[in-house]
């Protein structure tokens, strides 16, 4: 059996984001694991993801490094917390800030590593950098400001 990513302990009513929900059919699925202090995600793009030829669009590596971010997030207030994946409910997080900096183009027909590491943890505050890889070069630096979902959030604005 698979290896369970962060996103695999999303509560189901916040397991259908576009890009890291398990319960999005049509989205990107992501998955990101603990490696020491950093978490990694891999991600292949598919041909629909062309901004320019052989090269992914923009808006993927954003979407990576936002999903990425949140899971991370997510995973690392739980650990600061003293609590194991899959034991207590896992905390979900929204996007406060994306900052990318796009630094070389992304191949289409390779993997994608994103690795993080956790700036801060303050509250419900979540400080989150990350660098995106394409066949051993950096393409992207990302910082992500996550805010841990209150309690009360989706009966608050559905």
């Amino acid at each position: 059996m698979a290896q369970k990513g962060i996103q695999d302990y999303y509560p189901d009513d916040y397991a259908i984001c576009y890009g890291c929900g398990r319960m999005n059919k049509h989205g990107h699925q992501i998955k990101s694991y603990w490696d020491g202090d950093e978490t990694v995600c891999r991600y292949q793009p598919e041909p629909f993801h062309t901004g320019a030829q052989n090269f992914v669009y923009g808006g993927l590596v954003a979407s990576l490094i936002d999903c990425h971010a949140a899971g991370t997030a997510a995973a690392a207030l739980h650990r600061k917390e003293g609590k194991e994946l899959g034991v207590e409910p896992l905390s979900r997080f929204v996007t406060a800030s994306l900052h990318v900096d796009y630094l070389a183009p992304v191949l289409i027909d390779q993997e994608i590593l994103m690795r993080a590491t956790i700036d801060e943890i303050k509250g419900r505050k979540v400080v989150v950098s990350i660098d995106l890889f394409s066949k051993d070069s950096l393409c992207a630096k990302g910082k992500v400001v996550a805010i841990q979902i209150p309690d009360d959030y989706l009966s608050k604005y559905n």
